[in-house]
């Protein structure tokens, strides 16, 4: 398991934990994909389309044997298992995983664009991905991603929701 990747996951329907957990679960039933890290969960207020619940928010690391366009077909395949349904854009959903990052490599195919185009809006994103290596650096790019996040207007949208729990991430699936 050569690569690198961050998968950001996002829920505001139902069970929004128990997607997490399925959805990791998911994930490391997969030959080619372990899970190596997990930020702690966040609740965000929606972008884009408003008028819906909150949701949670999080970011994984995972060592993959998977090229790019592989990993995104695993995780629309977990999507749909835990019944993502795309009915409205940026509306409600069970389960949301974008592929932020593989390796340090920018991709551009028909499919996926990585990194993933919107994440240096979103602080939803960046907060938790910081959390998981606070110096982590973007292709092609030179400004250091805590100055990004300092420049996004939408911060206080973002709240520490349950933390995790020292080395042990998955803890925060517990109880």
């Amino acid at each position: 398991m050569e690569n690198i990747a961050y998968i950001s996951m996002g829920s505001n329907i139902g069970d929004r934990v128990n997607f997490f957990k399925k959805a990791i679960q998911l994930l490391n039933q997969e030959a080619g994909i372990r899970t190596v890290g997990i930020s702690s969960l966040y609740e965000t207020d929606p972008v884009g389309y408003l008028e819906q619940a909150l949701f949670l928010n999080a970011v994984l690391k995972v060592k993959t044997s998977y090229g790019p366009e592989e990993l995104l077909g695993k995780c629309l395949k977990v999507e749909q298992i835990l019944g993502r349904k795309r009915e409205i854009h940026w509306g409600p959903r069970t389960l949301d995983l974008d592929i932020l990052l593989y390796n340090h490599e920018n991709i551009e195919t028909e499919n996926l664009s990585v990194p993933h185009p919107r994440m240096l809006e979103r602080a939803f994103v960046i907060i938790p991905l910081l959390e998981l290596d606070p110096d982590i650096m973007l292709p092609k790019m030179e400004t250091p991603m805590h100055e990004v996040l300092d420049e996004i207007k939408d911060k206080e949208g973002v709240r520490l929701w349950k933390r995790k729990n020292g080395a042990d991430a998955f803890a925060l699936f517990e109880s």
